[in-house]
């Protein structure tokens, strides 16, 4: 694209001030500008007044619960072997975030949470994944998917540390598409005099960011039928784990979905259910006191399992899912940003938007779906904060009582 060009599309769009400081960059810094114009979907600024659809009628989804699959375990287990062994079986980390909310300007994964030695996230979850390698005697397919914030800084630090012992023709990099971030009334933010303001395109953008990138090849030329996808922030998950793998593919449905069991009615974690029959995830701030003292037929709470964020997905179902079925969530976000006087600043309130498609409505498109139960304290360790709740502090202890030396 070149300056005209750019300055056609953006006209059309009433987004002229993106080029105001054009003729104080580098040739260089103009040819990223340019081409991040071209690449940049301004569509989703269309959106910037949508409240989110209606949700529909909420029920409840039974889950495979601890004894039912303790009792089944040998038969489960021989079923995810058979497919991890047959080359079936991939794992994608989603890895785009930063350490922002723990003091760490750099990436999440890089963190150390060691204390008599190094730790990093990174490590926690290949270490597990290596674990399956192991029993399996078979190697893994591993994406992990970076953002144009963190790519290079991830890909480095794993080559640094010899990819924690996971062979590297095994991993593929990948960045997550971005979407541009405006002020509440639409009008793009630049974070640089080069460079509009952007972020990640939501947790369910992991899909379409694959195809763009050409991955799904791989996925088609190795005959990849089940990807288990998982977020970076919780260092105790187990990934493509036999069992688990193994109830999915006997259930026949299209994602499996690891859940832990309510430590509280109110707690603040989304929740397996069906929406107008269909899988769905309910939020929990969505939840009715009606839903939230409904029991099943147990006597148990019937919205009574968490997601936690790792999905075994059905590789010939994902054609289903396309981005123009998925609602674009509207997200009010502190945005850093400069003025037209090119002056940085770093909002303390919500000062603009982001817009995010999530993984609840990918799950939506589905036609079914398999709750899967695990125990909180053997794989739910997510870090969120620095301290308190779900943090690294919490995390540390969990990882001990686990028999990880840190």
């Amino acid at each position: 694209m070149d300056l005209e060009q750019a300055k056609k599309k953006l006209e059309s769009i009433g987004q002229e001030h993106v080029l105001k400081f054009y003729g104080e960059l580098s040739q260089p810094q103009q040819q990223a500008l340019l081409e991040q114009i071209d690449e940049t979907d301004f569509s989703v600024l269309s959106h910037i007044n949508d409240k989110g659809g209606e949700r529909g009628e909420f029920s409840p989804l039974s889950a495979m619960q601890l004894g039912e699959i303790n009792e089944r375990r040998q038969e489960l287990y021989d079923a995810g072997m058979q497919a991890i062994r047959s080359g079936k079986t991939a794992a994608l980390l989603l890895a785009g975030g930063m350490g922002t909310r723990l003091g760490f300007d750099h990436p999440k994964g890089m963190y150390d949470l060691g204390i008599t030695k190094p730790l990093y996230i990174f490590e926690c979850i290949v270490k597990n994944l290596l674990d399956v390698v192991k029993k399996s005697g078979t190697w893994i397919r591993l994406f992990i998917m970076t953002s144009e914030k963190n790519n290079d800084d991830t890909v480095a630090f794993f080559k640094e540390q010899n990819y924690f012992g996971y062979r590297e023709d095994k991993i593929v990099f990948f960045k997550q598409s971005m979407a541009p971030c405006c002020d509440m009334n639409g009008r793009l933010y630049m974070e640089a005099k080069d460079r509009i303001s952007t972020s990640p395109n939501g947790n369910a953008g992991w899909y379409s960011s694959m195809v763009r990138a050409g991955l799904d090849k791989i996925l088609a030329d190795e005959g990849i039928e089940w990807i288990d996808v998982f977020a970076v922030d919780n260092v105790l998950q187990r990934i493509c784990d036999p069992c688990f793998v193994g109830a999915t593919v006997l259930a026949d449905v299209s994602v499996g979905a690891k859940v832990v069991r309510k430590a509280a009615p109110d707690e603040k974690v989304g929740v397996m259910c069906l929406e107008d029959g269909r899988p769905s995830i309910v939020e929990y701030y969505e939840l009715s006191q009606e839903m939230m003292d409904a029991k099943d037929e147990n006597g148990d709470p019937a919205y009574n399992y968490g997601v936690i964020l790792n999905y075994l997905f059905r590789t010939a179902e994902l054609e289903k899912v396309t981005d123009d079925k998925m609602p674009l969530h509207v997200v009010n976000k502190k945005i850093p940003y400069i003025t037209d006087e090119g002056e940085n600043v770093s909002p303390t309130s919500p000062n603009g938007i982001k817009f995010e498609q999530l993984v609840l409505d990918m799950i939506h498109q589905l036609s079914s779906c398999l709750p899967y139960e695990v125990v909180r304290e053997n794989e739910f360790a997510p870090i969120k904060n620095l301290t308190g709740i779900d943090s690294v502090e919490s995390a540390r202890e969990l990882l001990k009582k686990n028999g990880v030396e840190l």
